[in-house]
């Protein structure tokens, strides 16, 4: 019997398989198992996840520091204002209301001077003014009498909350002062309904504006003199590089499209990156706006004075816009399916490149007097060569009949043969002629960008590269003018 009952316990089933051999078929892993691997599982998964958003966030960090130096100074803000609640004299002084100080500062701070001042002062503004009407309101209904207390309350409230909301509407309102015309509904609402059951209402009004006028006052000395990060200057540096990259996109683009040596390899990602770079002028409206509204509000800083245009630099946006729109079409001819004939493509390759080329300088040499703010010395000489250029391509293609038309006489009165043929032909230069009407419509944009630019300069009153020289160089009293110098 225990013969037997050994041999029960190490009997196995086996399967044969269609090669003549047998495998062993294994008994299923039980439920406190099979729960196990499960959690494991989850546990892993969850710990890849934190791994991937720290690893993230260190890039992050590496790649634009001053993200980083933004986070420190909140802290910095945040650690200075909480003393008005550890200090045993200040919390005496300030009392509850404290804690004002300390929500200025959050909702306050910034990542630009331009964009913390611009809140600050509408903070204050709208406090102190929505204070003061609450107040005048409050005394007002005391002379009334308590039975009409709430209603004038409640009319008050509703009337001024209902105007300055549709003030939000109005476009020049919205945009340099919808933050302070909502600080103005919150606190006339807090000081007018707590007003009814408050008695000290204006010795609470007073902590409440002293309060956060320390916490506005705070925030806009640690933004400004703690490694501050101007509004303008990335604007400026803004506008800068998305003109790099749409020079770049522009060489790249009709580079791409008259290679002879065949496509790209599949490596070359980092240049793919830089041939799309036209994209981020595109969707970079919204950021230069912002930056835009938030650099009115700075005080000069480095080269940018207090009355710098930067409403001019909206213009420039928009003219690089209108630019990237155009080498967005462009690249849609780039990875177009029809193919050209390689002759009609060759005939047209060397000043199609040309034309991309000198339009790729003069955006450049925009780039670079924006960079050194100083005008250019060589614009209109480039400009000329980019027209130059744009004339020679409208030449060769008139020229383009002559390539794609049969040239055999007609035996008959109608040759539907050649027609054919023309039709043909004819589609199949479609893409090419599409991209040199392209490069044509560039040249033209490109020249709005040198009149926005070029009116930038006039209004930033930039120095020539020639009166700069002149400057620097020095007055010999040995050096003899050049008419003297022909006399003798």
């Amino acid at each position: 019997m225990a013969q037997e009952k050994e041999m029960s316990r190490v009997t196995e089933w086996r399967i044969r398989m269609a090669d003549g051999s047998s495998e062993a078929l294994t008994a299923e892993a039980g439920l406190a198992c099979r729960a196990w691997l499960a959690l494991k599982g989850l546990i892993m998964g969850l710990v890849l996840k934190v791994c991937n958003f720290f690893r993230k966030a260190w890039d992050l960090g590496q790649n634009e520091p001053k993200k980083v130096i933004h986070c420190l100074k909140v802290g910095m803000a945040l650690t200075a204002v909480s003393l008005f609640y550890y200090m045993r004299p200040l919390y005496e002084g300030m009392g509850g209301n404290a804690m004002w100080a300390v929500m200025t500062v959050v909702v306050v701070f910034e990542n630009t001077v331009g964009a913390t001042i611009c809140k600050s002062l509408n903070r204050i503004c709208g406090t102190f003014m929505a204070g003061s009407l609450a107040i005048g309101i409050h005394w007002i209904v005391s002379q009334s009498g308590k039975e009409f207390e709430p209603f004038i309350n409640g009319i008050s409230v509703f009337l001024l909350a209902s105007a300055v909301t549709f003030s939000r509407f109005i476009p020049s309102v919205k945009k340099r002062f919808d933050y302070g015309a909502m600080i103005f509904i919150l606190t006339f609402s807090l000081v007018a309904v707590s007003g009814y059951r408050v008695d000290k209402l204006l010795e609470m009004a007073n902590n409440r504006v002293y309060t956060i006028i320390i916490g506005t006052s705070l925030c806009i000395m640690i933004t400004m003199f703690i490694c501050p990060i101007w509004a303008g200057e990335e604007l400026y540096m803004l506008i800068t590089r998305n003109m790099d990259k749409l020079a770049y996109s522009l060489d790249g683009c009709v580079g791409e499209y008259f290679n002879e040596s065949g496509s790209s390899s599949d490596g070359d990602k980092e240049s793919d990156k830089k041939l799309l770079g036209y994209k981020c002028v595109l969707t970079s409206k919204a950021t230069e706006e912002a930056m835009a509204n938030f650099a009115r509000w700075e005080p000069a800083h480095g080269r940018f004075n207090f009355r710098h245009p930067w409403k001019q630099y909206l213009k420039i946006g928009a003219s690089m816009r209108a630019c990237a729109y155009c080498i967005d079409a462009l690249d849609g001819c780039v990875n177009s399916e029809n193919e050209v004939p390689e002759l009609i493509k060759k005939h047209m390759s060397n000043i199609a490149l040309k034309v991309s080329s000198e339009s790729s300088r003069v955006i450049k040499e925009l780039a670079k007097t924006m960079k050194t703010m100083k005008k250019s010395s060589t614009i209109d000489y480039l400009v000329g060569e980019m027209n130059n250029a744009v004339l020679e391509l409208q030449e060769d293609l008139k020229s383009l009949p002559t390539l794609f038309i049969n040239p055999q006489p007609l035996q008959g009165a109608d040759c539907p043969e050649k027609k054919n043929t023309g039709a043909v032909a004819l589609m199949d230069i479609m893409p090419l002629v599409t991209l040199v009407s392209l490069l044509i419509e560039i040249a033209t944009r490109i020249e709005g960008m040198v009149n926005a630019v070029e009116e930038l300069a006039e209004m930033g009153e930039y120095k020539s590269v020639a009166d700069e020289k002149n400057q620097n160089q020095p007055v010999s009293k040995t050096n003899v003018p050049d008419e003297h110098k022909e006399e003798v």
